[in-house]
Order: structure tokens, then sequence, then C-alpha cells
């Protein structure tokens, strides 16, 4: 069963590169390396901190994000320390380098933790090079001062590889910026690896319900009920004493001053990341800005998306121009969601589908509409295809059914904002208003 506090995990990218063709680093539950002087100064100060956490489902769970918060108040109770809640399930570095000024440095963090190493676990290497590298770079232009920490965390089926003394290949190559940027790493999991060597932990199952299955499990750790999500309380427990270790030795390394930052370490790195308002674009009639006061899913996505649109007929479009290599939109998937045609330059129309397995309910995600272009200026047209997916079909895949057929109906699309590596290039928006008429999915 999935639990609904949580969004599904989903491996980003490709499997490009083999774990073979990636030199895996060895693994170690902590590299200090220039440590986090500038917070930990501020906090024996007992002056005010902030601390971001971004990440994917791991860390959007009341798990090991709240439990640090909580250790570091106790352990600074004369500074006042707060959160910065950046986590969004289901999304992998490359969603998070371009909300990351968004949902993070406009707050203004002292800290900042970063999760991605299970939603990155499917992800190319070089790809993972350039969105953490990018997270990187904007953070320190934005602030200098700011301390970046890199945490990992893992599923089932890599705690082999930690045993044998390496990192699974998406911690190896977040490692890779790691080091040249001399940001301190802690591994969450690599104590839980140790204990499920040791026959002290069960990485996968449920709580037991009798008496027989507490006697079976004994005074073994149950980490998760799913291979990914631990249980607050013992899975999560491991992760927080990870931290707390890990911290013991990074209080030890650094001076305090701005950090400074050296060449890139991949050229093509994606510090020009942004987050563009969906206005910029040319919207047709058809769309309308949902209100929060008055629609559930404008209101219920406001902390992410602050602007919200909608449109439900087919040949609704969105057109724009851009200069750069890279376009995506901020939408959402749900029940009620349609398909989309993508046209970018000449290249032939792709359908994208905004349903899927999981759209029982509506979530968070992303449209790819142009990876990788030559650099210069492209013209995209995205239009509400017609026809519905096969919604019952795609929901087998899950075991699932179709429980209520009027909230499946439709071809409805959302979207909030245009992910572009580059710049959008001035537009007329035709922009409107949320009419009661057009109920777009209340």
């Amino acid at each position: 069963m999935i639990n609904r506090s949580v969004a599904p995990v989903f491996l980003l990218g490709a499997l490009v590169t083999t774990a073979a063709d990636y030199p895996l680093r060895d693994a170690v539950e902590c590299r200090p390396r220039d440590g986090l002087p500038n917070v930990l100064t501020k906090l024996e100060r007992g002056q005010p901190v902030r601390i971001a956490y971004l990440g994917g489902s791991i860390t959007a769970q009341p798990g090991w994000r709240p439990k640090t918060l909580k250790w570091f108040q106790e352990q600074f109770p004369q500074s006042a320390v707060s959160e910065i809640n950046a986590a969004i399930g289901g999304t992998g570095s490359d969603l998070g380098v371009f909300r990351l000024k968004q949902d993070v440095l406009d707050h203004q963090p002292d800290l900042l933790f970063v999760e991605f190493a299970v939603n990155d676990g499917g992800a190319d290497p070089h790809r993972i090079h350039q969105a953490m590298e990018g997270i990187v770079r904007q953070t320190l232009r934005a602030n200098p001062r700011t301390d970046i920490c890199f945490v990992y965390t893992l599923v089932a089926g890599w705690t082999e590889t930690l045993r044998d003394g390496k990192f699974p290949r998406a911690a190896s190559a977040m490692e890779a910026i790691a080091e040249h940027y001399g940001i301190p790493s802690i591994h969450l999991g690599l104590q839980v690896a140790i204990l499920e060597g040791e026959g002290r932990l069960v990485f996968t199952g449920p709580q037991p319900k009798t008496d027989e299955e507490t006697q079976a499990l004994g005074d073994k750790t149950l980490f998760s009920p799913d291979g990914v999500h631990p249980y607050p309380e013992t899975g999560h427990e491991l992760y927080l004493q990870a931290v707390v270790r890990g911290m013991s030795r990074i209080r030890e390394a650094g001076e305090p001053g701005p950090h400074v930052l050296p060449e890139p370490f991949a050229k093509d790195n994606w510090e020009a990341a942004q987050m563009v308002p969906l206005n910029r674009a040319t919207l047709s009639g058809g769309w309308q800005k949902l209100d929060p006061q008055d629609h559930d899913l404008a209101k219920r996505f406001q902390n992410r998306m602050p602007e919200l649109w909608g449109a439900r007929r087919p040949g609704e479009t969105i057109r724009l121009r851009f200069r750069g290599t890279t376009l995506r939109l901020y939408d959402l998937l749900g029940p009620d969601c349609g398909q989309v045609i993508v046209r970018v330059d000449d290249q032939p129309p792709v359908i994208r589908p905004r349903f899927d397995a999981y759209c029982t309910y509506h979530r968070l995600a992303t449209l790819s509409v142009a990876e990788g272009l030559p650099a210069g200026i492209h013209t995209v047209a995205l239009e509400i295809h017609p026809d519905q997916p096969d919604k019952a079909a795609i929901l087998t895949q899950r075991n699932q059914t179709i429980d209520n057929p009027a909230r499946y109906d439709g071809t409805a699309w959302y979207a909030g904002s245009i992910l572009v590596l580059g710049e959008v290039l001035p537009a007329a928006a035709r922009t409107g208003e949320f009419s009661e008429q057009q109920d777009l999915g209340r």
C-alpha cells in the first residue's frame, strides 16, 4: 500500500551509464571537508539560524528533517533555529536546481542540506554533476557564507554495495561535486547497511501485528515498510544518529568566512537554471489563473506553485520562444488530466501524458519539453490533445481502478511555471481569471 503522506519515489533519468562505467567512491560515513563553520559560529554565538532541507519524499517525511532540526535546537538553545522545508516527494536534483531560488534561497538559509541520492538513483552521473553543481553555485552566488552539506539516503538493494565498501552510483557522483567545492557529506545509511549485514536489522517489512510476529522480529530493528521510506521511530532514528556522529567531526573543520567559487567542475553545469512565471508565454484564451481562495488545487499547491493556471479544452495552447538548451514545465499530474502535444522547432510532435499509474490524486511533476538542444533560439508550442489516455489500463499497473468515472473524466492540464536553462524571450500573454462556469477541476 502507498503511504499517502508522502509521494512515490521515481528513479529519474535513463540508466545511461552502468555502475561499472562510473568509478564508485569509498564508503565513508562522514567527510568533513571544509565543514560548516559559518552556521556553527552563528549557533555558538546565539544568533538566529535558518536550516533548509532540499530533497525528496524521504526528507518530506516526519523523520530525519524534523529530528535533526530538534537536535540543533536542543544543542544550541540560545539560538532561534528554524527550518525551510523544501522537500517534494518523487523529485530529484534536476527539479531541485530549478526551484532552488523560490523554495530555498529567497528565504535566506544559513545551512542547506541537500538529499537527492535516492531519487537520482537512475540518473546519468554527468546529469547529476550538472544539477548538483548548479545547486551549489546558485547557493554560493546568492550568499557566499551559506554552508552546504550533502546527505545520502538509500533504498533496498543498495546495502550490499555499501557493505562492499563503496557508495552507490548517485552518491558517488555527488561526492565528486562535494570534493570539488569542499562540501561536507554524510551518508545516513552506512550504519543501516552494517546492521543488516550483521542480522540486526530488517530492511523491509510491515509492523508486527501479533505477538507471534513481534517474537519473530525479536530485537531486530525494522527499518522501513516499503524499502525506501524509513519508519520514523526506527529507520529515521538511525539517520538522525548518523547526522549527530557526522556533526561531531564537522564541527572541527573549516574557518568562518565566505566560500570562494572555484572554476566549474562541469562547464555545462546548470547554474543558469531558473523558474519563470507561466504568463511569460503566450496562453490561449481558455487558460485561467486559478484563485487559491476558491480553487482546491491552487490552495493545496500554493506553497510550491504561487501561481497555478488551468485549461480543460482540447486545442488550448502555450506558445513561447526561448534562448537556451533545455525547457520544461512545472505542472501537475492527476485524475482529470489528459495529454499534451509537444512541438519544438521543426521536430516531429510528441505526445506527453499528464496521467500515470499513481494518478488517484494530484501531485507535482515536470513536463519535459526540450532537452539538450543546441544553444540558440527555439520555438515551442504545447497543445492539449483531444483524446484522453487509457486511464483504466494505466491504473491497472498498480492494481488500481477508477472509483468515480466523473473524477477521472477530462483532458485538463494544470501548469505553474516554466523551467528553463537560458531565458524565455518576451511574448505577450493572454490572461484571465478563474470563472465558476469553467470549474477547472474544483
